[in-house]
């Protein structure tokens, strides 16, 4: 990415975030209303059959993931972007008993910010996590990003990355389907060019204003700050391909790499309230990592891949 963008990339989502330092695990974790922390379970059980002893989150906010990770054995470290949620990482993570060292401010754009801290072992970390940063990342820096959570893991280290699915765009039938559509898959101003005459380029945009009709392009709502900071949708926030993810951790050199699916919707979900309490249900029933549908119907998902040994 242009050295001149980062700066204000980062002061956006600094901004972004300063404001949820004390309530983001409470509002996306522990509400009542709020779809469970599948993927802690999944993180959770993926460290119990590695084995891990270390375990760097790199971007790890309020301590969300870290804070109910504390299994026996595991040494746990993160660092975050954002000074107010390092704060409540260690203000949560000391009433567990870690030293404050274990969290630190950095990016995930910085290589420095992997090194293990003082009293880590130097030759990294057995496993490495990423949630809720790659939306907020430029693509011309995902393969950076996958780079440094390589090199952060000792041979033979596992890493999981989370990132928003791009697919599910087909299943949910609203803006984010409008953008996968004409941006991803018909590739419209790649289409326009082959227009020939004038009268196929007007029939090309009224069969596009066609499509747009079979979208809720009002749907979901744009997410707008507490207080006068940016929102999440005023920031960067990307969806990823799984296909194309997966193709830059080969690339990487990274070995045994699986596409983990979570947060299911067993309808698109602009029709959840017709049935909230058989929606919430259905989903939760559905919640098969493995399963093929979580291409297009689950909202999430998460890549794991090991450093070679």
């Amino acid at each position: 990415m242009a050295k001149t963008d980062r700066p204000d990339l980062e002061t956006a989502i600094r901004r972004c975030y300063s404001t949820w330092g004390e309530r983001y695990y409470d509002d996306y974790y522990a509400s009542d209303s709020a779809y469970p922390p599948v993927h802690t379970d999944i993180v959770r059980a993926l460290l119990q059959n590695e084995g891990a002893g270390s375990l760097l989150d790199a971007g790890c906010g309020p301590a969300s993931m870290l804070r109910d990770l504390a299994l026996p054995g595991l040494e746990r470290y993160g660092f975050d972007v954002t000074p107010e949620m390092t704060l409540e990482a260690r203000r949560i993570l000391g009433e567990q008993g870690l030293p404050p060292g274990r969290i630190w401010e950095g990016s995930v754009l910085d290589a420095g910010a992997f090194a293990p801290p003082s009293g880590a072992s130097a030759d990294g970390f057995d496993a490495a996590i990423c949630f809720g940063v790659l939306p907020h990342i430029p693509a011309e820096a995902d393969s950076g990003v996958i780079a440094h959570l390589r090199d952060a893991l000792a041979p033979g280290g596992v890493m999981a990355v989370e990132a928003r699915n791009e697919l599910f765009g087909l299943f949910t039938l609203n803006r984010y389907s409008r953008a996968l559509f004409r941006d991803r898959l018909i590739r419209e101003e790649a289409l326009a060019e082959t227009a020939e005459t004038a009268s196929e380029r007007t029939a090309l945009a009224a069969a596009l204003s066609s499509l747009d009709e079979r979208f809720r392009t009002d749907l979901p709502p744009l997410r707008g700050g507490y207080a006068d900071e940016p929102g999440y949708d005023e920031v960067l926030s990307r969806t990823h391909n799984p296909f194309e993810l997966r193709a830059l951790a080969e690339a990487a050199g990274l070995e045994e790499i699986r596409t983990l699916f979570y947060h299911y919707h067993a309808l698109p979900p602009m029709l959840e309230a017709k049935a909230p309490a058989l929606f919430r249900r259905a989903s939760l029933a559905m919640e098969d990592p493995t399963d093929w549908r979580g291409h297009f119907m689950a909202s999430a998902f998460i890549l794991v891949a090991r450093r070679p040994r």
